[in-house]
């Protein structure tokens, strides 16, 4: 990052400081007293279609019966991650046999894919010069394999894999505990041991390993469950931004593994982030979707839950959980048409398409 940008981004941290303290107790959403129903385990949920959450231009509508499974199907619970393809079909990871379950834009279910996985945690789409990919974290896999990075083609086919790497000190396979992989400017693997020790690793195109850095702690540089990653291009230079779940913090660092700034805090347990244009989108663990803007100041609120029992509660069935209200934001995306799809973390799965209000 260049130094102007910098110390743009550490005069402007206490103003966000301020402003995330404030606002943390504001709740914005619009929901409607009355909560999901859902039939049976087979079904997904019955939503409605008059809840609203959001606030400003930033105002959503839920959208109705959007990704229900057919009878038979279960989510099997949902936490892991959502993507779109260039076709605009919507790709969301479950905790099942189903493996990834893939949407057309009208919510159709079309197909699943990579069902060796029942429980891909992060998944980031990319197109590449050959074709158009997903780059995942496995936590279970097949009986041999587990805690995996897998890159994979968007109709499931595996073309890489990479384990955790001897050379880094592994010991013990609980060790390796990776949650979130993206691809680099440069062609490189950017790995998260977020469940582990949470360092960050970079593996070449290849998947040969080449550094680790930063490490599990509090003060600035570290990071307490390094969640998610994304690759921030929002400024003259890409970073990398982290999710720093537990210390509950956003931070950039370059790609040679430096520290740069800690650009967000006080958040509600960040879990994943999306973008669209300037802007981010964050899920947070604790019942809430934040909305940030290129100075990583919110603008808005999704689906804030102000029952502070249903926060990151696993054993809340859907049907308990208010609608266009987040128990548990895991996954987030946001798509062209800055549609949010939002995966909520409980024992049987969960998915939310807010539509933009015109």
């Amino acid at each position: 990052m260049n130094s102007d940008k910098n110390q743009s981004m550490k005069s402007t941290l206490g103003r966000r400081q301020f402003f995330a303290l404030a606002g943390a107790s504001v709740v914005t959403a619009v929901a409607t007293p009355k909560a999901f129903a859902q039939a049976a385990s087979s079904k997904s949920l019955v939503h409605q279609p008059s809840a609203q959450t959001g606030n400003g231009e930033w105002t959503y509508n839920l959208a109705a019966g959007w990704g229900d499974l057919p009878a038979g199907k279960a989510f099997g619970g949902t936490h892991g991650a959502i993507a779109t393809d260039k076709a605009g079909n919507v790709y969301v990871s479950t905790q099942s046999e189903t493996g990834i379950l893939v949407y057309g834009p009208d919510g159709q279910l079309l197909k699943t894919i990579a069902t060796q996985y029942p429980e891909v945690h992060s998944m980031v789409y990319v197109a590449e010069g050959d074709g158009e990919y997903l780059y995942t974290t496995v936590q279970k896999g097949t009986p041999q394999e587990n805690w995996l990075f897998v890159k994979m083609k968007t109709d499931g086919t595996v073309v890489q894999k990479i384990t955790a790497p001897p050379e880094a000190g592994f010991k013990q396979p609980n060790e390796w505990r990776i949650t979130s992989a993206v691809p680099g400017p440069d062609g490189s693997i950017l790995i998260a041991n977020g469940y582990g020790d949470s360092r960050i690793f970079r593996f070449d195109k290849a998947g040969n390993y080449r550094a680790s850095y930063s490490g599990k702690g509090k003060t600035e540089g570290l990071l307490d469950c390094s969640h998610g990653l994304a690759v921030d291009t929002r400024y003259d230079q890409p970073l990398l931004l982290i999710c720093d779940r537990e210390n509950r913090r956003l931070c950039h660092f370059d790609f040679d593994g430096k520290y740069v700034a800690t650009v967000t805090q006080h958040l509600r347990r960040p879990c994943q982030i999306s973008f669209h244009g300037d802007f981010a989108v964050i899920s947070e663990l604790e019942g809430r979707v934040t909305i940030l803007d290129r100075d990583n100041t919110p603008v808005a609120f999704l689906g804030d839950n102000p029952h502070k029992a249903e926060w990151a509660n696993y054993t809340l069935k859907p049907g308990d959980i208010a609608a266009a209200t987040f128990s548990a934001a895991h996954g987030c995306h946001i798509d062209k048409d800055a549609n949010i799809y939002v995966s909520d973390w409980n024992q049987t799965g969960r998915i939310t398409k807010l539509v933009r209000k015109s």
